[in-house]
């Protein structure tokens, strides 16, 4: 009886949810950490855009690429996350395979390796929303300027120069940073 019970509540929609999560959960989640730099933080970030999909938040008749969806919704929610803690002070968890290869450094050097990613974060977390979507599925994600375009509607000229500002505006902030640090 229970059984009949559990097999009327898993509806269609709940399976090709359960479908979709264990498509995608894997490639959500490491966007989600490549922008935030943390496990726990990407962790939530997946769960909130697979919770929004599964609330029927989005219009999925209007979605024709899932996985780009997808993939720009966890680099968006990364992004406001970082947005959010921007002026409170973290500490970075860093993943294992990263304190193996900073291990071998020296501290200094790590430490300043980490510093420097954290400034990165911040900076990417300052810019304009769109240019930081650009700039992480970019150098990120590693998506090249026609596929950015595609997925964000726009030609790759813009682009292009949306990225080379970006740029100069991030090695601005982080010539500062390293000044400030010496």
């Amino acid at each position: 009886m229970a059984a009949a019970i559990e097999n009327l509540m898993v509806t269609q929609p709940a399976r090709e949810l359960e479908a979709v999560f264990r498509a995608h959960h894997a490639r959500v989640l490491q966007a989600a950490y490549r922008v935030t730099g943390s496990m726990a933080d990407a962790e939530d970030v997946a769960q909130s855009v697979f919770l929004r999909l599964a609330r029927g938040d989005i219009a999925s008749r209007r979605i024709t690429h899932l996985e780009s969806y997808l993939q720009r919704s966890a680099v968006n929610a990364a992004l406001d996350l970082l947005r959010a803690r921007r002026g409170r002070e973290t500490v970075p968890v860093e993943p294992a395979d990263t304190l193996q290869a900073t291990s071998a450094m020296s501290p200094e050097r790590a430490l300043s390796s980490s510093e420097t990613r954290e400034q990165l974060r911040r900076g990417i977390a300052n810019l304009h929303p769109r240019v930081a979507e650009m700039f992480t599925l970019r150098y990120l994600e590693g998506l090249d300027n026609r596929e950015i375009a595609r997925l964000m509607d726009t030609s790759q000229a813009v682009v292009a120069v949306t990225l080379f500002r970006a740029r100069a505006q991030l090695k601005k902030g982080l010539r500062g940073f390293r000044k400030g640090a010496l």
